[in-house]
């Protein structure tokens, strides 16, 4: 009988594939980690414990079968593996990538709790997908057969890309409108490169278009058409936009030139990554060479910032976040990466105003100190009034969040219901607004999620058109 290749966390210690130097990585974009070696793929993966109640999965908002798909990558049928990851997920190496392991599956495995260091959940899923890429595994799209009916769908970041894929599968004809010049959307745009590469993003956007998915880039709904002219065109309407309208921050000062919203000085560095014309990066409006930088803000978003200032050569960086390391919002990997290329973290901080002579040049900072424990459980940062300094800058990034824009105005549609705050008001059971044939997700129904929450709900709200379409077509052939 073959010796099971699992439980070896005692015997094999918990080891991330190499990362390189922090003086050499914050000098471009790349990825800033090495894809493991075959044998440290599996390695890694045999220190799975197999436990009868999979936290990892548990905790997964895929669901992941990862006990299993570690498995087979510890006995090196790494075909099936990439298989079985693959059916829960539409974008597996992506997720591995980006998505905040150590809040989720890492951070909810059995072994990590017994003192033995997780598994390498991520590492080993983008290992397993970029191998499946190489090896020509991944396979185009199986097209369903023509129902005859088709889907539009509003916004072609992670959780339209989705639903697109799965209804296309299902026979529909499939037809993704967005605003931006290609697809993707924060994957594309918000993300930098060295947490996630673009070529990753493309393949996947064009293993969609190859399965005849027409994607309208450019258009914006309000503009180019009125959602009542797609619902006109289509069976059933789909939308998947996102919340993009930056969170405002009422601070004396803050209409001083040299403060700008995090997704605009992101979105400015992705399209230079791709070789675009960026007059507002090239001018200096969006780029941070040479400046003193301060970045206001502690969640992912902000960490994507101080990061990429340091790419482009700030002279300095701090980041300003309002309660301890403890109690942020980002990753803690990522805030030690920050930290390993140079940026300064000053917690328990917080704008109190800015200040300059019609450009940005001193950040008044609030000292805060941590109250009691709000509803959430986090503890509610205050002022302390004994504390308060003034530091230098030309450039501050806003990173507190984004904000629902107002779709019944931008899409024509003052019939569309919101909730007070600015989202979309669906049935929780169908995902279906108030419009008939009109569904939506993501962050746009929630407030702002993560990309392996929107992933999941374009899964999902797959079965909810499916359903409704079907019902759709019964109905007309009853009036026909």
């Amino acid at each position: 009988m073959a010796k099971d290749p699992m439980l070896k966390f005692v015997s094999k210690p918990q080891a991330y594939p190499h990362k390189r130097e922090a003086e050499l990585r914050a000098e471009d974009f790349a990825e800033i980690a090495d894809r493991y070696a075959p044998v440290a793929a599996a390695d890694q993966a045999s220190r799975c414990s197999q436990c009868g109640v999979p936290y990892c999965s548990v905790h997964c908002p895929l669901h992941n079968h990862i006990p299993d798909w570690l498995r087979l990558t510890a006995e090196g049928r790494l075909r099936e593996a990439y298989e079985l990851s693959n059916l829960t997920s539409t974008m597996p190496e992506i997720c591995g990538r980006i998505c905040p392991q150590d809040r989720l599956c890492e951070g909810n495995c059995v072994i990590e709790f017994s003192g033995h260091d997780a598994v390498t959940i991520g590492a080993v899923e983008k290992y397993i997908t970029d191998t499946a890429w190489e090896q020509g595994w991944v396979e185009p799209v199986e097209v369903g057969p023509s129902r005859g009916q088709s889907v539009g769908i509003i916004g072609g970041g992670p959780g339209g890309l989705t639903t697109a894929e799965y209804l296309r599968v299902a026979g529909y004809d499939v037809h993704v409108y967005d605003r931006y010049d290609r697809m993707g959307g924060l994957l594309t745009y918000g993300i930098p490169g060295f947490k996630l590469e673009k070529d990753v993003v493309m393949r996947r956007i064009k293993r969609l278009e190859d399965a005849g998915i027409h994607f309208h880039a450019n258009f914006e709904v309000g503009r180019d058409a009125t959602l009542d002219d797609l619902r006109a065109k289509h069976d059933a309407v789909l939308i998947a936009t996102g919340v993009y309208k930056a969170r405002a921050i009422s601070t004396p000062g803050v209409g001083l030139d040299g403060i700008v919203p995090a997704l605009d000085f992101l979105t400015a560095s992705n399209r230079k990554g791709f070789g675009d014309d960026v007059p507002a990066f090239d001018s200096g409006a969006l780029n941070a060479h040479g400046k003193d930088v301060v970045v206001i803000g502690g969640g992912d978003t902000a960490m994507d910032c101080v990061r990429t200032a340091i790419r482009q050569g700030a002279r300095s960086i701090k980041c300003l976040y309002r309660r301890d390391r403890e109690n942020m919002p980002g990753s803690q990997r990522e805030v030690a990466n920050a930290e390993e290329e140079g940026v300064e973290f000053v917690w328990l901080s917080g704008p109190k105003g800015f200040d300059g002579n019609g450009k940005i040049e001193r950040v008044h900072v609030a000292k805060m100190r941590l109250a009691a424990p709000d509803a959430s459980g986090r503890r509610t940062p205050e002022n302390d009034p004994e504390g308060d300094f003034t530091v230098n800058a030309d450039m501050v990034i806003t990173a507190l969040g984004f904000e629902a824009e107002d779709l019944p105005v931008l899409f024509g549609a003052a019939d569309l219901n919101v909730t007070r705050w600015g989202t979309i008001r669906v049935d929780h059971k169908t995902q279906m607004t108030n419009l008939d044939g009109v569904f939506a997700i993501g962050d746009i129904v929630r407030g702002a999620s993560l990309v392996v929450w929107a992933i999941r709900d374009g899964r999902d709200v797959t079965e909810h058109m499916h359903s409704y379409l079907n019902s759709k077509a019964g109905r007309e052939r009853i009036a026909a």
